[in-house]
C-alpha cells in the first residue's frame, strides 16, 4: 500500500521507518495540509454546547485540573447533568498557564476519523487521536511515557520537546515518570513548528513546554497490542463455529453425557484451530481486530435524506391511487 498519510506527516516514508520504535525524530511534512483538524474546530466543539469530559481535560502545574474547574452544569428538563465544557472557565485556565486536552479527536472529528482510518491501514496498527493547546512558557504534562508510538503534528504556535529514553525491557508501565524512580536520561531536544511532525517510539519518556505564541499540536497515537489482546484474540479464533464465526452462547445440555459430549465437541473444534495458528497469524490477528473497533462513519443516517425519502414515497402513493379515490390536495 502506498503510504500517502505517511508520507504527508513525515515527507518520506523511506526516511521515517529506519527510527520506528528505535530513536525519536523530526520530519518535514510532505507539503500537503497535515491535519484536518485546526483551532477552529477547537472553538466550534467548545461553543457547541455538547461537548463535555473525559472528551476535555485541562492539566497546570503537572496536574490535572478539578472537572469543575473547566465544566458546568445544564439544566435538561428536571435534571442537571455536570462535566459540559465551559468556554469562559477554559479560557481563564489557558490565560493562566494551563493546558487543554480534548480526547479520541477521532470520535467526533469526521475528517479526522477519516484520515486515521487510512493511516491505520497503512501501518497496520490502530491510531488514536488526541488535541494539547498550551501558552507559551509553559509546560503541558508532567515526564511521562505513553503506551504507543507517538507522531507529533504541531498545529499552531511552537512547542519545545524533551524526548528521554525509552525502557529496556517488558517490565514497565505507561504513565508519568515519577520523581522516585530512576530517572530515564535525555536523548532528544527540539522545538517543533507548524509543517513538521516529531516521533517517539512507544515508552520513551517525554514533555513539552510551549515556545511561541499558543501552541496547539495533534497527537496520533499509534497502538500497538499487548499479551492481553493476544490472549483475546487466540479464544476468538479457537471458538469459532464451522462457518468461521464466533461461537454464541449454545444449546443447555440437560444431563452428564450431553454436557460431556459438548465440551468434547468444543475442544476438538478448538484444537482443530489451533493446529493452523502460528505466531505471527495471531499477532495480525490481534492488531486486525483493534484496528475494527476505531470509530467508522454509519451510512444512512441523514435527517435530510430521510425526510425526501419519504416526501417521494408519499408523492408517490397519492400518483399511483386508482381513478375514482380522492387525491391529496397540494399544499
Amino acid at each position: 500500500m502506498t503510504a500517502r498519510i505517511l508520507d504527508r506527516l513525515v515527507g518520506n516514508a523511506d526516511s521515517f521507518w529506519p527510527h520506528w520504535r528505535k530513536s525519536p525524530g523530526v520530519f518535514v511534512s510532505g507539503g500537503d495540509a497535515l491535519s484536518p483538524f485546526t483551532l477552529a474546530d477547537i472553538d466550534a466543539a467548545l461553543a457547541s454546547g455538547f461537548f463535555r469530559e473525559p472528551y476535555v481535560e485541562m492539566w497546570q502545574d503537572g496536574r490535572r485540573v478539578q472537572a469543575t474547574g473547566f465544566t458546568s452544569s445544564r439544566t435538561v428538563g428536571q435534571e442537571a447533568p455536570a462535566g459540559f465544557a465551559d468556554e469562559a472557565k477554559i479560557h481563564a485556565l489557558l490565560k493562566d498557564g494551563a493546558t487543554l486536552l480534548l480526547r479520541c479527536i477521532d470520535q467526533w472529528h469526521a475528517p479526522t476519523r477519516d484520515l486515521l482510518r487510512i493511516l491505520a491501514l497503512e501501518l497496520g496498527r490502530a491510531v488514536e487521536a488526541f488535541v494539547f493547546v498550551t501558552p507559551a512558557g509553559q509546560p503541558g504534562l508532567p515526564l511521562h511515557r505513553d503506551d504507543a508510538d507517538v507522531l507529533v503534528v504541531q498545529l499552531a504556535g511552537s512547542k519545545s520537546w524533551k524526548v528521554h529514553e525509552g525502557p529496556t525491557d517488558g517490565a514497565w508501565r505507561a504513565g508519568r515518570v515519577r520523581t522516585d524512580e530512576p530517572q530515564p536520561a535525555e536523548l532528544f531536544h527540539t522545538v517543533l513548528r507548524p509543517g513538521e511532525t516529531l516521533y517517539i517510539p512507544r515508552g520513551f519518556a517525554h514533555c513539552a513546554t510551549g515556545q511561541d505564541g499558543l501552541s496547539a499540536h495533534l497527537s496520533l497515537t499509534v497502538r500497538e497490542i499487548g499479551v492481553a489482546d493476544l490472549s483475546l484474540s487466540l479464544k476468538d479464533h479457537v471458538l469459532r463455529d464451522g462457518d468461521g464465526e464466533a461461537a454464541g452462547d449454545g444449546p443447555l445440555p440437560l444431563s452428564d453425557d450431553a454436557l460431556t459430549a459438548a465440551a468434547t465437541a468444543i475442544l476438538d473444534n478448538a484444537r482443530r484451530h489451533l493446529a493452523d495458528l502460528t505466531p505471527d497469524t495471531l499477532v495480525a490477528q490481534a492488531r486486525q481486530q483493534r484496528m475494527d473497533r476505531m470509530p467508522t462513519p454509519v451510512p444512512g443516517l441523514s435527517l435530510a435524506d430521510l425526510a425526501a425519502a419519504w416526501a417521494t414515497t408519499a408523492e408517490q402513493q397519492v400518483a399511483e391511487k386508482p381513478d375514482g379515490e380522492p387525491h391529496a390536495r397540494s399544499a
